[in-house]
């Protein structure tokens, strides 16, 4: 009887000592999925997807939630220190998780220690994009205009370590050439500029891009995938418009704060693979130019360690500063 009631209080210890471990009806108020770009840009548009259906099959409000800046840092940092109990998840794009570590002194969070993947959502490519009323026809015309008025030509992109920064100064260095970068938060807030010609170019998503190109309000020339887009299949790849071995693509994935208990983390990845798999939400994602991916939390975890170490070689040998 004495073993009995040991084991009754033992259990009622370590359930008391960690409630989110003993709730069992998770998620049971709002949750918030942050993003670090603004609304209408790729990984906004798949948070709100997930948020969608998440709020269908839980019956609790998912809202997203859009915070911009410093090449979405600030709002990786808020979902890094918040309360590690499922209720604030973050839409992680590589920027931030493998890139921003090789580009900034300082980072107020730890990609590795301070966040835990959830999945992988999304992969997609970006498009090398001109006004419509450009004289530049190509990327040879691009790259000759360039080099006969060095410094003079400008491309805006997402933010400082975003995938449309590297892919324009990947760009430069291998093309040799000197192009002056405009910051902006986000994709959206550089389009008018780049519609009214007061940008050069611009490496943008191409799920913002592509309807305008098909509009004739802009003119693209290649993406920065290695493969061409099933969106866009006449779009050649920046390798196979001269530049061998050119990639530069954002990806984005679901995270939590770090510390987040198992059982909530393998509900969220869970749900999250099934809401991939839905055929409505495939064929929105791939209309937007988005290639699912939907891999387990420990796949998700080795990207980050393997692609960090690979983009960490190419900004130094492209000599690549914050001040970019």
């Amino acid at each position: 009887m004495k073993s009995i009631l040991h084991v009754i209080a033992a259990l009622t210890i370590a359930l008391t000592a960690n409630p989110v471990a003993a709730q069992t009806d998770y998620p049971n108020r709002q949750v918030r999925i942050i993003v670090g770009f603004t609304p209408g840009t790729a990984p906004d548009v798949a948070a709100r997807i997930l948020a969608t259906q998440f709020a269908e099959r839980w019956g609790v409000p998912v809202t997203v939630e859009d915070i911009t800046g410093a090449g979405s840092n600030i709002a990786t940092d808020r979902v890094a220190k918040a309360a590690p109990d499922g209720y604030t998840l973050l839409m992680g794009g590589n920027s931030a998780l493998v890139i921003n570590p090789s580009l900034y002194d300082k980072l107020p969070f730890d990609p590795v220690k301070d966040l835990a993947p959830i999945s992988q959502v999304f992969v997609a490519a970006n498009a090398l994009a001109v006004p419509a009323d450009s004289p530049v026809k190509s990327v040879q015309d691009l790259v000759a205009l360039a080099k006969a008025e060095p410094g003079k030509l400008t491309y805006g992109h997402a933010g400082v370590g975003t995938s449309q920064h590297l892919a324009a100064e990947l760009f430069k260095y291998m093309a040799h050439i000197d192009i002056t970068p405009v910051a902006y938060r986000g994709t959206t807030a550089l389009l008018p500029d780049l519609l009214a010609n007061r940008l050069t170019m611009s490496f943008a998503n191409i799920v913002n891009v592509l309807p305008l190109v098909r509009e004739g309000k802009l003119r693209a020339f290649a993406i920065t995938s290695l493969k061409r887009s099933a969106l866009a299949p006449d779009l050649p790849t920046m390798a196979e418009s001269g530049y061998p071995g050119f990639e530069a693509v954002p990806w984005f994935g679901l995270m939590a704060p770090a510390g987040t208990p198992a059982p909530i983390i393998d509900k969220l990845h869970d749900e999250t693979v099934k809401v991939m798999a839905m055929p409505d939400v495939r064929k929105t994602m791939q209309q937007q130019g988005l290639d699912i991916i939907g891999n387990s939390p420990a796949e998700f975890a080795a990207a980050i360690r393997t692609e960090t170490p690979q983009w960490a070689k190419v900004i130094k040998e492209a000599g690549i500063k914050l001040s970019n």
